[in-house]
Formats: structure tokens, sequence, C-alpha cells
């Protein structure tokens, strides 16, 4: 419910990850909304503590020793606050910590209603360890024993366009039906149906005998249709009810909450479907944040969604990296050799401590290296299950340890620009303090909040790219540039195919870009800069010309595929 600003002046969002805990404090200033500072502390979700209560406590104590104001007495959190503005008034959350959900998908055609639940399924953190559908050429027993030994936590069963198909839909039932009278009650996985409504509750009467059913939207509600954002809203809470049984202290902690507390992808992906509606609709908002046990991507473009959870993180992931093909993309990021074994171990090595951090220049290569392999495999595939993902963005906001604690702001930029490729004009925002989840958590309660605080300086400019296509040969001119400043004067430049190049611009500075495309050149692949003349504003790394083409070329050789990469290493750092 929405709430104004005199019935909750402020509000404490907490960030529960598998290796930190975060607390997040916004309030108003001068009547607005603003981050007032954040709290950290390690996860203690895991052993030895097994209870997040310890981690919340010790974020929100430091959150107090910076701000010098008093959150917590006698143990608890003061909630709501006191006339001398000890305390909060509200309380929120988002998480990622937890297990792995284990995943089995049922529907009736694999290119239609399962391949919704599919997508349905990737936008939490799961694996989908076996799909069921009509085309399934296995026997019955063998496809009850896949089941089985995929021991799922869920099964999202959906299927039918709305008034659509019924005896199938039954059919598939029944085998579901099979599955549970073969497991012990306990073991008996949560049922989502998401399929023709019009069957909801004949199929809620026949499953809920054998455990528990939840009801969500058809994801498919026509043949030619799509639209999992109403079952999204039920799966997030389903997999909130599995947190609180999974970890210690969530019980407690949500029952403090104003609002039920919601996986941070779905809390980002709220954010950024908000933003979609704010700036330019013929381009996607792109949202990102690499964590320990995985990357979630969150794209909107004029409030359409599309959102994904891939399983490779830079930490408890990293074991899945450990692929001889994935070690060899890594490698091929790499500006010092590394032998493959050496890798190897530092991946397993990271997937047993995910909260280490790098002890050396080496080490730290090689994180920034995994988060480019991990950015580009994730996008890939998302965009492969989303071919409406899009294409241009505007802006990207990207979060996550490896870019927040990156030595520099180049550094940051470049594992973004190598990972994500992008092409055409976009802006480069740095979530920072991880923002976003929290207010996308925090606009449950207060729908301004998030208007208001993303308004501020929280969130840092890393700057402007441009990244033209063009066909043209390696070293052929494909752009001319002149850059006009605000007193009048200008600068001229060259742009060859396959350079890197930085406009020496200072941080808020705004110039007027002129482009001259040479040889089929495209800057806007959305067409609307056709006249090629536009305002930017310079970010920490100034604003970039990324003309390497795209997929980004890496020499074959390896020695100078390493000098290529050290090269446009110093001209970013420069």
């Amino acid at each position: 419910m929405a709430t104004s600003i005199v019935d909750a002046q402020s509000i404490l969002a907490i960030d529960l990850g598998s290796v930190h805990t975060r607390a997040l404090l916004f309030d108003v200033v001068e009547g607005q909304y603003r981050f007032i500072g954040s709290g950290i502390a390690a996860s203690t979700a895991n052993a030895p503590f097994r209870d997040i209560g310890e981690g919340f406590f010790r974020a929100v104590l430091n959150l107090q020793e910076k701000l010098g104001r008093t959150l917590i007495k006698d143990d608890r959190l003061i909630l709501p606050s006191r006339e001398d503005n000890a305390g909060v008034d509200r309380l929120v959350a988002a998480y990622t910590a937890g297990p792995e959900l284990r995943i089995v998908t049922a529907g009736l055609l694999t290119d239609v209603s399962l391949q919704s639940i599919q997508r349905l399924a990737g936008t939490v953190s799961g694996q989908v360890a076996e799909s069921l559908s009509l085309g399934d050429r296995r026997r019955p027993e063998a496809r009850i024993d896949a089941v089985l030994q995929a021991k799922p936590d869920l099964i999202i069963f959906g299927g039918g366009t709305e008034g659509g198909a019924g005896r199938s839909v039954f059919k598939l039932a029944e085998l579901l039906i099979l599955v549970c009278r073969i497991l012990p009650q306990e073991q008996r996985p949560h049922i989502l149906y998401t399929g023709n409504q019009a069957l909801a509750r004949k199929i809620q009467e026949a499953l809920s005998k054998w455990t528990t059913v939840h009801i969500a939207p058809n994801v498919r509600p026509g043949i030619d249709q799509e639209d999992i954002s109403p079952a999204q809203e039920v799966l997030a809470e389903l997999v909130t009810d599995f947190r609180k049984k999974q970890l210690g202290g969530m019980q407690t902690l949500a029952d403090q909450c104003s609002a039920v507390p919601l996986p941070v992808s779905h809390a980002m992906g709220r954010m950024v479907r908000f933003l979609s509606r704010a700036y330019d609709p013929q381009k996607s908002v792109l949202g990102i944040d690499i964590g320990s046990q995985g990357v979630i991507l969150a794209a909107a473009q004029d409030g359409r969604l599309n959102l994904a959870v891939a399983p490779y993180g830079l930490g408890s992931s990293a074991r899945r990296l450990t692929e001889p093909a994935l070690i060899e993309e890594i490698n091929r990021w790499l500006t010092i050799y590394t032998p493959p074994e050496l890798l190897r171990d530092y991946l397993w090595q990271k997937s047993l401590y995910p909260a280490s951090i790098p002890g050396s220049a080496e080490t730290l290569a090689i994180e920034q290296a995994m988060a480019k392999v991990i950015l580009r495999r994730s996008f890939l595939q998302a965009k492969a299950e989303n071919p409406d993902l899009g294409e241009v963005f505007e802006p990207i906001l990207a979060g996550g340890s490896i870019f927040n604690q990156a030595p520099t702001a180049g550094e940051a930029l470049m594992m973004l620009l190598d990972g994500l490729q992008p092409v055409g004009v976009s802006t480069v925002i740095l979530d920072k303090h991880s923002l976003l989840a929290a207010l996308g958590a925090a606009a449950e309660v207060n729908p301004l909040l998030p208007v208001q605080a993303l308004e501020s300086s929280a969130f840092l400019n890393l700057g402007t790219v441009i990244c033209p296509y063009s066909p043209a040969r390696y070293g052929a001119p494909i752009l001319n540039v002149r850059v006009e400043y605000e007193k009048g004067n200008e600068s001229r430049m060259e742009i060859r195919q396959g350079t890197f190049t930085v406009l020496p611009l200072k941080n808020g500075q705004t110039v007027r870009l002129h482009l001259e495309p040479l040889r089929k050149t495209v800057v806007d692949p959305t067409g609307q800069r056709s006249a090629n003349s536009f305002k930017i504003t310079g970010g920490l790394c100034g604003a970039v010309i990324d003309a390497r083409g795209r997929p980004v070329p890496l020499p074959k050789d390896a020695a100078r595929r390493r000098d290529v990469l050290k090269k446009w290493k110093q001209v970013l750092s420069g």
C-alpha cells in the first residue's frame, strides 16, 4: 500500500546475500527522500550460524556506527522510530541467500507453454533439473523416474490457452500425482500451476490431496501471447515461503517487514521496469548484478520486462566455470599467461571460499576475466531465450562487488564493455551501493521513495559509450568526430575500425558530439540518431568510442592477444 512521506519518513532496506548482508537507510532530507548510508557485514546464512539474524544485526550496527544514529537498542531494531530520531519507520528486505532451488517444468508444447514456463523458472535462483511435455517420447515410467531423480523442490506446471486444451493438461496432472504418491510426504515438491485458468480449480482439487498447490495466472493466455509478469509475483512469494523454512531467522525478519521480502531479481526487475517508462521507449533499460551464486539480467522497454537469472557467479557458483571450454574462454581475456590447471584450481578454491578476495594482481585479473565471461555467456543465453530482450540499452546499470571494488572506474567499465559488448549509444551507470534491489523492495511500501532517491547522486556515471557497427576492414576510417564544447571551442578526430578511443571529458562536463559515419557505418541501430548530432555528459571515464567491432575480435596468437588487451586497458585507464 502506498504511504505518504508523513506516514513513513525513514525506511531501512536489508539486502541478504550469500556472502554479505547490507543495511541501507533512506530518509527525508530537505523535503525529499535521499540515500543516507549503508552498513555491511558478513552473511551468517551459512555455517556456523545458519541464521540470517546475526548478519542483519551486525550490518545494522555497522550502519549505526557510520551515521552516529541510534538504530538498535537492547539488541533489537527500534521500529517504529522514536521522537528523538532513533530507529526507523519501515523495514523492507530483498535476498539472494539460500540454496539453489531444484525445479521441474511441465507444459504441453515445447515451443509454446513449456518455453514460457522455462522463462518463468529462469527469473529465480534455481536449476531446471528436468522438463516434461506432451512431445516427450519417453515411456511414462521413464518420465516418472526422471522427475524422482531430479528431486525437485518445486514443479511449475501449465499449458493450454484460456478456454483451450483440457484433456492434455489433466494427462500431465495425472503423471505428477503418480510422482507425489511415490514420494514420502516430506519429500513431495510444491506445485505451481500456471496454465488454463478454467481448469485451475479442478487441477488444485486433484493435486492438493497429495501436495501443496499454488495457482498463478496463465503464462500463455493465447497461442501467440505470453505474459509471465503476474505469475512472477506468485513465484516470488512462493520462493520467499521456501526461504522462510530454509534460512534461520528469515521468518522473524519477515514478521518485522512492512512488505513480503522479495528475491533480489524481482526487486531489481521492478525498478528496471519503472525506469523503462521514464527513458527512451525505443531502447531498453538494462540492469545487471553479478553475485556469488549467479548473475541477474533485467531488461525492460516501455514497461515490458525480461528477467533472467543465470547460474554463473563469482563465488559458490564458480565451479560451473571449470569446464575446459570456459577455462579457455577465461584465459583469452587474461593479460598474463596462466596455466589452465592453475585457473581451474582457483575456480574451485573460490567456490569453496566465496568470501575470499583477490590477493594479487594475477588473481584480480582472473576474477575480472571471469566477470567478462559470465556476462557474455549470461547475456547471450538470455538473448537466445528472450528474442525481444533488446539490442540497444539506455542506460546500463551495473551492480556487484566485482564492479564496486574494482581498483579504478576504467576497469569496471572495461569489464562491462568486454562482457556485454553493447551497440549504439549508452550511458553506463554504476550502482555503487547496490541500491537498485533495495529501492525495488521499498517501492512496495512507498512508491515516492525510489523516484526521489534515483535523482540523487547515489549512482555513479561511468561515462557514455558509443559503439558503432561497421563492415569495414581493420584500420579503415569509419567515423569522423567533432566535439563541440560549451565555450564554443571544438576538437576533431578520425576513428578507425578496430580502435578504442577515450574522449577526454571531465566528470559532469556536457558537450555536443557531431558524428559523420563512413563506409556504411551505423552509429545507432534504432535509427533515432539519423542526424548523428547529440549531447552527452562525461562520466568518471569521460566518454568512450568503442570501434573494435562486434563481437570483439581477439587475436588468435596468445602473446599478441595479451598485448592488445593491455593496450585497451591502458587507453581506458589513462
